[in-house]
């Protein structure tokens, strides 16, 4: 992946965080100009993934972003939020993070 294509991963990374952030908030406080920037941001986010999944293919693009959109939303609701998983679920974020990378460098171990 080349520079320009790691700066739109980074990019659609903070918009889906905002996006994320803006979700959780309209839960706390619905009203329609949340749920619209909620809206808005998700298909700012899309957008830019299309883009990507042109350049890099599907299963590069979407996987990388999985990845990282997991791990940075985690931390945002944990830290901004206070939310707390059980054991069980940190156990299944942390086997979804291994599958999600295992399946991004998974070709690059086998023959193509």
């Amino acid at each position: 992946m080349n520079t320009s294509g790691m700066m739109q991963l980074g990019i659609s990374t903070v918009v889906f965080l905002a996006a994320a952030s803006a979700a959780k908030a309209w839960t706390l406080a619905p009203n329609f100009w949340r749920l619209a920037l909620v809206l808005a941001l998700y298909s700012l986010g899309n957008l830019i993934m299309l883009r990507l999944i042109r350049e890099f293919g599907m299963g590069v693009a979407l996987s990388l972003s999985g990845v990282i959109q997991l791990l940075a939303v985690n931390l945002i609701a944990f830290s901004v939020f206070g939310e707390k998983v059980t054991a069980v679920q940190g156990a299944g974020l942390t086997l979804a993070v291994l599958a999600v990378a295992l399946i991004t460098i998974g070709p690059y171990f086998t023959a193509r």
